[in-house]
């Protein structure tokens, strides 16, 4: 008999368990919490919206729907505690989206982290960096209309202006719009200088203010290689320099020609000084070249030679005319020997033939100068 007991009592355990797993189980779901509970315009953001039952301290989180923002500070979650839900409010609402983004204005800090703006809600700007206000009552401010869209902003700011470059030294500066904020403007050098620096500088924000990303650059004088030297010549009046545009000029010494330009100039290409051409050469001079003359041509011993007998010339005035005559000529070539005897011998003029032609002028002064006078009785006559 004793030995049976224990057999009973196992058998009595096992006819009990199915009892015992059905009343813990029932205590398992009676704390667990039903389905979730409706918030207007917002939806459950988990994939387990569905589900009737949630276990004891399961949170679920709720998103708003479409077209509505989260209010601030309201609570968006429920959590299942005791069987129950936790109590949760309408957190969500119309609201306009984010304020747009200007390119002369930002929003103030207390509206940059906000994402809700409600109807008749009011945000207000301020300049950007490198801008200032145009007049300074005008408002920066935008309100949100029933529509749920803001209204027009007012442009009320405008650029800095970059400080004046100054002048540049032997160059020039090209302003091709103006010196506002966002502005460029290029360098550039004189003919005969080479630009040291940047070639351009923009109007940028430093700090609060705006000035030029780069300082002014500088322009250098170019200058050319001593100029060649060359043999048998020398260059006029050397210098220790030689600029743009310097003119160097060549000479030979005595007995030596120049062959080439005589002068080169100093030039410059790709900002660097060069001479226009090469230097000349001198060569020699060569010895004058005397042409061959005629052969002389001798007339024949007794050859007489007639010059031309000139016309008797008549000089026409207001009196009576008076012929000059001019007597041949005769060259007489006499016969010598073997030698011809070159002397010319000319017939001159006897003393009654000089003396004839004296008395001839003297009559035909005085009738010309009767003549006048019965035309002027005022003149008179010379004797």
């Amino acid at each position: 008999m004793k030995r049976g007991r224990p057999a009973a009592l196992r058998c009595l355990l096992l006819l009990r368990a199915p009892a015992l797993l059905l009343l813990l189980r029932a205590a398992a779901v009676q704390g667990d919490c039903g389905p979730l509970p409706v918030v207007p315009r917002a939806h459950p953001a988990s994939a387990s919206a569905g589900s009737t039952s949630f276990p004891e301290n399961t949170t679920v989180l709720y998103t708003c729907d479409q077209g509505f923002v989260k209010i601030p500070g309201k609570p968006d979650a429920v959590v299942c505690i005791s069987s129950r839900w936790t109590d949760i409010e309408e957190f969500c609402n119309r609201s306009c989206e984010v304020p747009p983004r200007l390119p002369y204005a930002i929003l103030k800090s207390a509206y940059i982290s906000k994402n809700y703006f409600p109807v008749d809600t009011v945000v207000e700007y301020e300049c950007r960096p490198g801008y200032r206000k145009k007049y300074p009552i005008q408002s920066g401010k935008i309100t949100c209309r029933d529509d749920l869209t803001w209204s027009t902003p007012a442009e009320f700011c405008e650029k800095k202006q970059c400080p004046n470059p100054g002048e540049l030294v032997n160059g020039n500066i090209n302003v091709t719009t103006d010196l506002l904020l966002g502005s460029q403007i290029f360098f550039s050098c004189d003919p005969g200088y080479r630009l040291t620096g940047e070639a351009s500088a923009f109007c940028m924000i430093k700090g609060n203010a705006v000035g030029w990303s780069s300082s002014l650059p500088t322009c250098i004088k170019i200058i050319c290689p001593e100029p060649p030297q060359i043999e048998n010549g020398r260059i006029v009046n050397e210098e220790d320099t030689y600029e743009y545009r310097h003119v160097v000029t060549y000479e030979c010494n005595k007995g030596f020609v120049l062959t080439g330009k005589s002068h080169i100039s100093c030039i410059v290409r790709d900002d660097v000084g060069e001479w226009s051409d090469p230097p000349p050469t001198c060569r020699v001079k060569s010895p004058p070249v005397i042409p061959p003359q005629k052969p002389t041509t001798t007339s024949a011993p007794g050859t007489t030679t007639t010059l031309p007998t000139q016309k008797p010339t008549t000089v026409n005035t207001a009196g009576p005319e008076v012929p000059t005559t001019q007597r041949s000529t005769t060259v007489n070539v006499p016969a010598a020997g073997n030698r011809p005897d070159t002397r010319t011998t000319i017939k001159s003029t006897t003393a009654s033939e000089e003396k004839d032609l004296a008395s001839g002028y003297r009559t035909f002064l005085y009738a010309n100068m009767r003549h006048m006078r019965t035309k002027n009785p005022m003149l008179y006559v010379i004797t």
